[in-house]
């Protein structure tokens, strides 16, 4: 499937030389439409891109088996980049990991149930490498936990889990999270890295965490340099990614902090902006060969 064409805007800035091994993409308001949807032609996309010799890669603050379940077949030899950089896979094994201490995620636990008590209508994941477990079992609740993690299970006490394993505890705040509930939490939780994924998710990870890190992990372990990589983004979460890559894409939709980091700029991810400029990309990369 062709997209629409890259408007002459997009298209002048770009290297008309193009060493592409990588393309990393942020999923939630960058590869994934405005109804969180994959967008059509995605696979057929990937399947280009390998025949190329170019790898393929989601990096998203989703949960890893929630990651594999919504892209299907089109990872299914792809590195992946889950929990926003805290655990990275590749061909089933893994290539990286940092863990949240069992002391620090208690304390983001109990913040999350002292904002509850002070009336802020928030619950918390705490995200392992391979389940992620809640204990607001509320209708409301799980429908957007389910969004974002496949793996999940209510237990009764998220204290009483082996809090020694996880990568990260996320709190989803269904009011903006700007309105307190992040804030509340940083200061709660100092010693921890304290990210704003979107409006409504405040993910406490290991202060070592960030998408660029586990991207700089996964390129030392595929051999790809920064030239040769390619990343989109559209949110703070993403901001790092730009250091690693000399591609790099923000969406027309993105943060101005993005738009600040990046070069070049992608149609919105409302309008497959992703896959418009990697149809692009490999034109050009044809082109040299």
């Amino acid at each position: 499937m062709k997209h629409l064409p890259l408007e002459p805007e997009l298209l002048a800035p770009l290297p008309a030389r193009i060493d592409l091994r990588l393309v990393v993409t942020d999923m939630d308001g960058t590869l994934l439409d405005g109804q969180g949807r994959v967008p059509a032609g995605l696979l057929e996309a990937v399947e280009d891109m390998r025949a190329a010799g170019i790898v393929f890669t989601p990096a998203s603050g989703r949960q890893l088996a929630n990651l594999r379940a919504v892209l299907g077949s089109a990872v299914e030899d792809s590195p992946l980049i889950a929990e926003n950089g805290s655990f990275v896979v590749h061909g089933g094994e893994e290539v990286h990991s940092d863990t949240i201490s069992a002391q620090d995620a208690e304390a983001a636990i109990t913040t999350t149930r002292n904002l509850v008590d002070s009336g802020y209508d928030v619950g918390a994941v705490v995200a392992c490498k391979h389940c992620a477990y809640i204990e607001r079992s509320d209708a409301a609740f799980l429908e957007q936990a389910g969004l974002y993690y496949e793996a999940l299970e209510i237990v009764e006490d998220l204290t009483a889990i082996a809090l020694d394993e996880a990568l990260k505890v996320a709190v989803f705040d269904f009011d903006d999270v700007e309105n307190g509930s992040s804030q509340a939490l940083t200061a709660a939780v100092p010693h921890v890295q304290t990210v704003v994924s979107g409006l409504h998710w405040t993910d406490m990870m290991s202060a070592q965490v960030s998408k660029g890190r586990a991207l700089a992990a996964l390129q030392a372990r595929l051999g790809v340099l920064p030239e040769q990589t390619a990343v989109f983004g559209d949110y703070l979460n993403d901001l790092d990614l730009y250091d690693h890559a000399d591609l790099g894409f923000a969406m027309r939709n993105a943060h101005p902090g993005i738009h600040a980091a990046a070069t070049y700029t992608a149609p919105a991810n409302t309008e497959d902006g992703v896959l418009r400029t990697v149809e692009e990309l490999l034109r050009r990369c044809r082109r040299q060969g």
